[in-house]
């Protein structure tokens, strides 16, 4: 396969181009925009699939495509200043570009049905395509500065579409608590970015990985710290930011203001995904810098915090916010135990039940309308016996809702059971990471517990809200409503991730080949990239890397036999005890939501306490708004703006213009007295003085001139007498 601009850039500009058009015609031309936008995400699905299959077929865990063109260059004789854009494919960007295109296209179809009374129909559309695009460049990209130029474009578009409804008090406040939150871990990202171009003259991924190689940053240090482990944490905090983590997560549940198939997408399938996806991309980096334990203590943190307010929720939008964070938070935790294949799995297989989940619950919220207001009913108590009124919508949210629960077979078994098995073996090989590994498998007790929760409260037992229950049509099969989601749902199934059904090789059911994720994804080995070079992106290909020997699915992982015995036996301990508590956590709804002989008010009063923070959200909005902003930020901005009025404009500008206004009026007076009246006028009544002595001195009277001559020499003779 060619690799052109007329092979990837399709991919970027066609959602780009549906942006730009339809932001000039889709008030006018509303169903042309929307089928223009959907078309172009469509074929950027084409595309992406082609690269997807072509390195699926190529198999080879080395095989990169990197190419770049010269952006700017600004170099001056000895000093070079030029930079590069480009894109870099590997194994892992043509992944994650085909779960982009595909859950969104997915995405797409479902909006034309859930947006289509919104009076701002075509107008999010526009929104759509321009993040999709911004997110498929971001994924391409080979360099951070590309990274955080299209980072920032998706922040503006989740900001927009948080506060799509700006009528609403509630969503124009969520979309600025997202942006400002966001804002704190991208300030860092770019301090970061600063921090690599310092040593490395590059921001290209290539070179940050060969300059590691190199041992670049070895003895290099700033404020005091190794500068690998400062700009590594930089970068770091981006994702904490972007991915909602521990201490930055306040921002996603708000975000749900915004329309469901914008949080289906943005807030929970990609770009909070983007997040995780740079740190895999930066793991060398964050490896380097030793802050592999700080990371996992953070996804743990996140992971269990997270799933603890899920508890509480009743909201359903709001359940699948707090469920967002902490799968978030498993991604997290498997790059900080170095599980780095596990992690990039969980975030393709999070981001297909997760979107499907999200679209779920739109079609139960499209479903329940309050008959006396009117309104869409999200509230879980209100709800109940909805599987028989909308079955197709009820199967989809079943698969994904046991994918995320980690019920074997599905996918989510199988990425966070990797996590959580490579967490446990840390965990005996280093007594520090007992706390998230621990952390990580009670997050995943509460989450098999609070998501089948979720899916008793709103599909099984009696209506509990008769009149909303009897004024819901009952479903029917569509294809902008529910194909959508069975098509997600499909890939819910564990088997296309791995080679046996279990994830653990236990129960096969294809040759080792289709073990193409544990094969193909791996983390880079920045001793191969000092030798290589970049390639012309332009419209011919100057030879792509060819590469004919296949790679083999290693089991022992390149470890000794010992070694790997001891990892599958840790692994096995670690999915049976990933089952037990998946089916406690599910049996523990079961007996409180269904069989109603647990009950949850008891657990409520005994753990009040407890109950209040979460529903609180342990205090964290409580802490930044009242505490930081109000009692820090307010009184420091307070201070601030006191010295910049009060002394700094008072005496430094005001008292500088008092300054001014003195040296003026001396400088007045001196011009006017001194200059002026002394020197300029001075100089005419005197040349005019003298003008009058020498015309009464030469008046050319010879009598007069006589006169001057005796008086002259009577003086004269005078003088000599005396």
């Amino acid at each position: 396969m060619d690799f052109t601009i007329s092979t990837v850039a399709p991919i970027v500009l066609l959602p780009f181009l549906a942006f730009a058009i339809n932001a000039f015609i889709v008030k006018r031309f509303t169903t042309l925009g929307v089928i223009l936008s959907c078309a172009s995400i469509l074929g950027s699905f084409f595309y992406a699939s082609r690269i997807f299959f072509h390195f699926l077929n190529v198999y080879n865990t080395d095989y990169v495509i990197h190419k770049t063109f010269t952006w700017f260059d600004l170099s001056y004789g000895e000093f070079p200043f030029k930079l590069d854009m480009g894109i870099y494919i590997d194994n892992m960007t043509a992944t994650m570009l085909f779960m982009v295109t595909g859950v969104a296209t997915l995405i797409h179809i479902f909006s034309t049905y859930y947006m289509k009374d919104d009076k701002r129909y075509g107008r999010f559309f526009v929104y759509l395509s321009l993040f999709t695009s911004a997110m498929l460049a971001l994924v391409v990209s080979e360099n951070l500065l590309s990274v955080f130029i299209f980072w920032e474009l998706m922040g503006f578009c989740s900001y927009s579409l948080i506060g799509f409804y700006y009528e609403k008090e509630g969503a124009g406040n969520a979309n600025i608590k997202a942006f400002m939150t966001t804002r704190v871990g991208d300030v860092f990202f770019l301090f970061g970015i600063l921090a690599i171009w310092s040593v490395v003259g590059s921001v290209s991924f290539v070179d940050i990985y060969a300059a590691l190689g190199a041992g670049k940053f070895n003895g290099l240090y700033a404020l005091g710290i190794p500068l690998a482990t400062l700009a590594g944490a930089s970068i770091f905090m981006g994702t904490v930011g972007k991915s909602a983590q521990f201490p930055l997560q306040v921002w996603l549940p708000d975000a749900m203001w915004g329309p469901t198939p914008c949080s289906a997408l943005i807030h929970a399938a990609t770009m909070v995904a983007a997040g995780v996806y740079l740190s895999l991309r930066c793991y060398p980096l964050m490896e380097a810098g030793h802050l592999t334990y700080v990371i996992a203590t953070i996804g743990g943190i996140t992971a269990f915090g997270a799933a603890t307010i899920a508890l509480v929720q009743t909201d359903i939008k709001a359940v699948l916010a707090y469920s967002t964070i902490s799968q978030l938070g498993y991604m997290v935790l498997g790059v900080g135990v170095g599980s780095y294949n596990a992690a990039f799995m969980h975030l393709i297989t999070h981001a297909v039940f997760k979107a499907c989940l999200f679209l779920s619950a739109g079609s139960v919220i499209h479903s329940l309308h309050d008959h006396h207001t009117h309104a869409h009913v999200q509230e879980m108590p209100r709800m109940g016996g909805l599987k028989d009124k909308m079955p197709f919508t009820f199967l989809a949210m079943l698969c994904c809702t046991l994918a995320i629960a980690g019920i074997p077979f599905f996918s989510g078994f199988v990425s966070k059971d990797r996590i959580l098995g490579d967490a446990l073996l840390m965990a005996l090989h280093n007594k520090w990471y007992w706390i998230p590994t621990v952390l990580g498998f009670g997050g995943a007790l509460l989450t098999a517990f609070y998501m089948f929760r979720m899916m008793f409260l709103t599909f099984f037992g009696e209506p509990r809200d008769k009149d909303l229950y009897d004024h819901t049509k009952k479903e029917t099969l569509s294809w902008n409503r529910n194909v959508p989601l069975l098509i997600l749902s499909v890939f819910t199934l564990g088997v296309f991730y791995a080679g046996s059904l279990s994830g653990q090789g236990i129960v096969k059911v294809a040759h080792e080949k289709y073990e193409w994720f544990q094969t193909l994804i791996a983390k880079p080995h920045v001793e191969t990239f000092t030798a290589k070079a970049p390639q012309a992106f332009g419209w011919t290909d100057e030879g792509s890397m060819t590469v004919s020997e296949k790679s083999h699915y290693d089991p022992d992982h390149g470890l000794s036999e010992e070694e790997a015995h001891h990892v599958h036996h840790v692994h096995h301990i670690g999915a049976l005890v990933s089952i037990v508590i998946a089916f406690s956590g599910v049996f523990i709804a079961f007996m409180m939501y269904i069989t109603r002989k647990w009950n949850p008010g008891f657990w409520v009063s005994l753990f009040s306490g407890w109950y209040r923070a979460l529903q609180n959200k342990y205090y964290f909005d409580d802490f930044y708004i009242k505490g930081l902003i109000q009692k820090g930020l307010i009184p420091l901005n307070n201070l601030l703006a006191f010295i910049d009025m009060g002394i700094y404009d008072r005496y430094a500008v005001d008292g500088w213009e008092k300054v001014n206004r003195a040296m003026f009026t001396m400088a007045k007076w001196f011009d006017n007295i001194i200059v002026d009246t002394v020197a300029v006028d001075g100089t005419g009544a005197s040349v005019r003085f003298f003008n009058v002595i020498l015309r009464t001195i030469q008046s050319g009277k010879i009598q007069f001139y006589f006169i001057m001559i005796i008086l002259v020499l009577t003086g004269y003779i005078w003088t000599l007498n005396i």
